[in-house]
């Protein structure tokens, strides 16, 4: 039987030299592995007071959407600079070759919201981090954070962890 790491095909020198990019998209294009990974995101949460889903720009999109459905509650892009149309809180994050910022709606969180934060792959965590800050400034609370694949040598899962979060991981891959 397939696992969720089975679906994922990896791109050698993409997109640069050196680098294995891990692509989800060929588990979001079959539909048994698509579901197979919502279930499985889906379960460390079962019982846990949930009232929205937080998405990481891009392929956060596409797994928070589905859960958010899962569980009929509300769904937040968190988006990169200039990408929502609404009023927006910025936060800054480090990046391996420079800084970006991400951006959230001002009113799409409420104080006291119990908030899910969903993306496919944990790297060094900078994204998240970014993330979570900007629920924290709008008085949310995280319950969590879930992704499909970790890279464990970029150290992501130990900063999250190191901040108190629960970090719930489907697969792991080796190497960079």
């Amino acid at each position: 039987m397939k696992t969720v790491k089975d679906y994922i095909r990896t791109i050698a020198d993409f997109p640069h030299e050196g680098i294995l990019f891990r692509d989800v998209t060929t588990l979001f294009a079959d539909p048994r592995g698509f579901r197979m990974a919502i279930d499985q995101l889906l379960h460390p949460w079962a019982g846990q007071p949930i009232d929205k889903v937080v998405g990481l720009e891009a392929r956060g999109f596409i797994l928070g959407g589905a859960i958010a459905h899962q569980l009929s509650k509300g769904f937040v892009p968190i988006r990169k600079k200039g990408k929502l149309p609404g009023q927006t809180i910025s936060q800054a994050y480090k990046l391996e070759y420079g800084e970006a910022i991400m951006e959230m709606h001002e009113d799409a969180i409420q104080p006291g919201e119990r908030v899910l934060i969903v993306d496919d792959l944990l790297a060094t965590g900078g994204t998240c981090e970014a993330g979570l800050k900007l629920v924290e400034k709008l008085g949310g609370k995280i319950v969590g954070c879930s992704f499909i694949v970790d890279l464990p040598e970029l150290g992501g899962r130990k900063k999250l962890e190191a901040m108190g979060q629960n970090v719930q991981v489907l697969c792991e891959f080796e190497g960079l």
